[in-house]
Formats: C-alpha cells, structure tokens, sequence
C-alpha cells in the first residue's frame, strides 16, 4: 500500500462548512495525483470539494463545474444512480465503505478498474453532515515487489482458469504459501483479494465479450456464471449498471 502522509488531525467542527478549510488546504497535493480522484459532499450527496482528477475525468476544465451538483448531474444516467444509492446508504447508515472494486468508464468510454472509498464525516455531535472519498487507479506494484515471482504463477492460474469456482487451498498450494499468507500477500502486492482478482478477471472477460454481439447469457457462461441473474447482479454491483446497459454505454446508445 502507498505510504501514509502524515496530515494533521481536523479540529473538532459541528458544519461541513466547518471541515472544507481542512481539506482546502490538501487541494494541491491531492490536484497533483492524476490516479486519484478525491471528493467531499453534503449531506444531500452535492459535490462540495473535489479534486482536479474527478473533474478532468468528468469533462470539466475548471473543478468549480461540478461543485453543488450529484453524481446524477454529472455522470450517466445509470452510473449516477448507482453512485447516489452508495452515497444515501453511507449519510443515512453511518457505515463507511473501503476498497469497494469498481469498474469505470474513463473518458473514451475506456474501462478502467479501481478502489473506491467512502466515509462519513460526523460533527462533534455524532451527526453525519457529510461525505468524504477516494477512488484509487488500480495500479499493482507487480514486479517491484519481492513476492511477486510467487503469485505470478497463481495469478495467470486465475486468469487461464477463471470459468472455473475459485479453490484458496490449490492457490495457496501452488505458490507455497498457507492461505492467510497468500491472502495477505496478495493484497499487499495487488491491492486485491484472490477472490477479486477472479472477479476482476471474469469482469474484465465480460466487458471485452459485451462489445460483440453475444448474447448476454452467452457471456455469462463464458465467463463462469451458471446463473445469469447472478451474473447480472455481481456485474451491476460492480459496475453500476447492467450487462445490457453496458454494452449500449459502450455504443453511446444509453441517454446520458
């Protein structure tokens, strides 16, 4: 994992208002990540700070385009959506969300995949005024790292037998490793657990047969999936939306 840049703690605040000093002041070091994006909302999910990645990617030059709006208003439809029902859950819940893998569309409509993170932000009352998060590249260390010759094996295992339901004990087996090592080493090297870096396989296998004209349920079991409703509900938890919406993004035939 990147290092951990040591900023000073917030002071205690009751506003959001309150809090956007605090973050202002980390505007040019977080302007200055092009693999990150990094945003604070309101208690009505309305960007209320964000940095210079999100607004390049979402189209806008200048990153006052997208403040006071939500996700609905400034990505498609179908992404929006999803990304507002994540944000509702957090503000009304309480409960944080960390390293959720998601796949995006990057401008081009060119998939990328990445880390997202979001948590609430609460006042000196306990009351959730607000949001703060991060979504990160995923970019592995791969061979810069010295337990990457030890899952190389494992990885391309994984990518030459994804159809197939994922075995830890085998995984670990081949790699020599107890499973609590070859988990931990995994996301240490690729910032994934075994079992994302299979769903992440498959989903990267799906998203290359979606351009085609397969059939949806084709692709599903091309990819590993017996049940194509769960095929569709892994895809669209993922992803944001549904196989079939995916493939019209891809067409530029879904409104925006």
């Amino acid at each position: 994992m990147p290092p951990t840049i040591p900023f000073p703690p917030m002071p205690a605040a009751e506003t959001l208002a309150d809090m956007l000093p605090y973050y202002a002041q980390l505007e040019p070091v977080l302007d200055a990540l092009p693999d990150l994006v990094f945003f604070v909302k309101d208690r009505e999910a309305r960007y209320a700070l964000v940095n210079r990645t999100l607004a390049t990617r979402c189209g806008c030059k200048d990153k006052r385009g997208i403040v006071g709006k939500t996700t609905e208003e400034v990505f498609p439809s179908r992404f929006g959506a999803a990304y507002m029902e994540q944000d509702q859950s957090i503000v009304n819940g309480g409960a944080s969300m960390i390293d959720q893998l998601e796949l995006h569309l990057y401008p081009g409509r060119q998939p990328g995949w990445c880390l997202t993170s979001k948590v609430p932000l609460f006042n000196g009352s306990g009351q959730v005024v607000g949001i703060a998060g991060a979504s990160r590249d995923l970019k592995a260390n791969e061979r810069t790292h010295p337990a990457y010759s030890k899952l190389a094996e494992v990885v391309q295992y994984i990518q030459e037998n994804y159809v197939q339901p994922l075995n830890l004990t085998h995984l670990a087996q081949m790699a020599g490793m107890s499973v609590a090592q070859l988990e931990r080493y995994f996301h240490k090297v690729f910032h994934l657990t075994p079992r994302q870096v299979l769903l992440k396989t498959r989903l990267d296998a799906a998203t290359a047969l979606l351009a085609s004209n397969d059939k949806v349920t084709d692709v599903a079991a091309l990819c590993g999936y017996t049940d194509h409703s769960a095929f569709t509900r892994q895809f669209k938890a993922t992803v944001g939306v549904t196989p079939s919406e995916y493939r019209m993004l891809l067409h530029g035939t879904l409104p925006r």
